[in-house]
């Protein structure tokens, strides 16, 4: 007997889930969620939808600081959504200093890895993020993608949104 598949939301984080910082985020002070972060993840929750988190995180290639500061802006996001995150999948690598790795987005290998951990349904999945890499990660791993983008700006995803919250709300259809 096989187990029934679940439906997905993977969100890069910084640019979607916080405001994006010029030279990476990692110190508690600086995070700054956008309004409607936390709504939209509970939305989702209440959806059915398992939440993991992809992204990319080289400044622990480059030294700047460590996975335990991935973690904890993690855990300070999940404080603000009542746990609403399921996972976290972070890649620690740049090509300027560790080489290359399929786990690094563009590549797709973090979503692959947790597609096969939590049997996903890529036909009722999404990737949300905020960059031309997020969507062909999402692209390549065989869900739709939505990328968040400033109005009326070019988008290479599925779907265009200027913010998580009006992603969620094309995703559940009006139903926030």
């Amino acid at each position: 007997m096989s187990l029934p598949k679940t439906k997905c939301i993977f969100l890069d984080r910084d640019g979607v889930l916080n405001e994006d910082c010029p030279d990476y985020l990692y110190e508690l002070e600086k995070l700054v969620i956008p309004e409607g972060v936390p709504e939209a993840l509970k939305a989702f929750k209440k959806a059915g939808f398992l939440l993991i988190v992809v992204t990319n995180q080289a400044g622990i290639a480059k030294g700047l600081y460590t996975a335990a500061n991935v973690h904890a802006i993690h855990q300070a996001m999940q404080k603000v959504s009542d746990n609403a995150l399921d996972d976290l999948y972070f890649s620690p690598y740049h090509p300027s200093v560790s080489g290359v790795s399929l786990s690094r987005k563009p590549g797709s290998l973090m979503l692959e890895k947790a597609i096969a951990k939590y049997n996903i349904d890529v036909t009722q999945s999404w990737m949300i993020g905020d960059r031309d890499r997020d969507m062909e990660a999402g692209k390549n791993a065989g869900v739709r993608t939505i990328q968040i983008v400033p109005e009326n700006e070019a988008s290479t995803g599925d779907f265009a949104a200027v913010s998580l919250f009006e992603a969620a709300k094309i995703i559940l259809e009006g139903k926030i």
